[in-house]
């Protein structure tokens, strides 16, 4: 049974072995000298009671999770039955694998050495081989508690110390303390990573629409309300296209002296064919409003026609719009003049009266 109990702590302390250890960034490599106190619980094959000893261990610590170990120690056993007390004597090297570092800190541990015993006036070299499982507990940066078990396999090759056997299966308890020499290293504080400045994002500049001219018509955005005039063409102060044919009263016939300016206005419908335009007759605030309709009607045709005969164009259309939208004041002949007249509108887009302008 006790063997069985020996070589479950042997497995559970190669487990902690086979651990996936990771050890950077920890600052304590001292060295250690570590006293300790041992009970010896033999297998029963030596035919003799339990017993103690001691030692004396002296250590590296490698990193987080490794320790290195040279140690010697003595037991003594006293024999059952009249046969003899046993007297072991040896030194292991050690490997403690701390499957975490801290105030309390467990471990695994395996090492491997040699032992003299002597029994009955006899001695024997032998093989041993330990595994165990244990803890240390920091009272002082340099003062610790350290307690371990362990299992161990000793051979005598044929000393023949013991009837029967060369070999045996004990458990040591161990007990004792851990002194590191010198001060224990702080740890270094994490280095706080490098604060990039970001530069402030730069002010959204809204434009001013009185600054701005986006059909290039000489007419500010803010006032523009025909903002796709063609370029090249006059325009009102409202930034609207319009072609300077003004009529007579109650006449929709085109004078003369217009007819340069309907060309120029033809060759620029040319060159656009893809447009759709309104042409737009209007008149003064004189007579009734039905008659005024469809005189500004008639005016719109009569420019129609001469700009077709220039332009072959089809995407020309007429509105009368009358009276409803004046230029000008209809309370002088000079505003009324100036409301006899026909504009054009691009994609058909109704032209908007000035404002303060609109007859009475």
């Amino acid at each position: 049974m006790r063997k069985k109990q020996l070589l479950a702590l042997l497995a559970l302390t190669s487990l902690g072995f086979l651990s996936n250890a990771h050890a950077d960034k920890y600052q304590d490599n001292r060295w250690y000298v570590a006293p300790f106190g041992t009970f010896l619980l033999q297998d029963g094959d030596r035919n003799s009671h339990s017993g103690w000893g001691g030692g004396m261990g002296f250590g590296k610590i490698l990193n987080e999770h490794f320790n290195v170990e040279l140690k010697g120690f003595y037991q003594g056993l006293q024999g059952a039955n009249q046969n003899g007390n046993w007297d072991l004597t040896g030194g292991t090297a050690d490997v403690q694998y701390f499957i975490s570092r801290g105030v309390f800190s467990p471990y695994t541990v395996i090492g491997i050495g040699g032992m003299n015993s002597s029994h009955n006036g006899d001695s024997g070299a032998g093989f041993i081989g330990e595994a165990g499982a244990g803890f240390t507990y920091e009272l002082h940066d340099n003062f610790l508690v350290r307690s371990d078990v362990r299992y161990r396999y000793n051979n005598n090759f044929n000393a023949n110390l013991q009837p029967g056997t060369d070999e045996f299966h004990d458990m040591v308890v161990n007990l004792g303390f851990v002194i590191p020499l010198g001060p224990k290293p702080k740890a270094v504080a994490a280095e706080a990573p490098a604060i990039i400045p970001v530069a402030a994002p730069a002010p959204v500049v809204v434009a001013d629409c009185s600054t701005l001219d986006g059909d290039n018509d000489g007419v500010n955005d803010c006032n523009d309300i025909c903002p796709d005039t063609l370029p090249g063409v006059k325009v009102s102060i409202k930034g609207c296209w319009i072609v300077d044919v003004k009529f007579d009263n109650d006449k929709d016939n085109i004078k003369p002296q217009y007819f340069a300016n309907l060309d120029n206005t033809a060759k620029v419908i040319k060159s656009h064919p893809e447009l759709v335009i309104e042409i737009q007759g209007h008149t003064s605030k004189t007579g009734g409003l039905k008659h005024n309709m469809s005189l500004s009607e008639r005016r719109a045709m009569a420019v129609k026609k001469y700009l077709v005969d220039g332009t072959h164009s089809a995407n020309l259309t007429t509105r009368g719009y009358g009276w409803t939208q004046p230029i000008d004041s209809n309370d002088t002949e000079e505003g009324r003049a100036n409301n006899r007249r026909v504009q054009l509108e691009v994609d058909g887009k109704p032209q908007q009266p000035l404002h303060g302008k609109e007859g009475n």
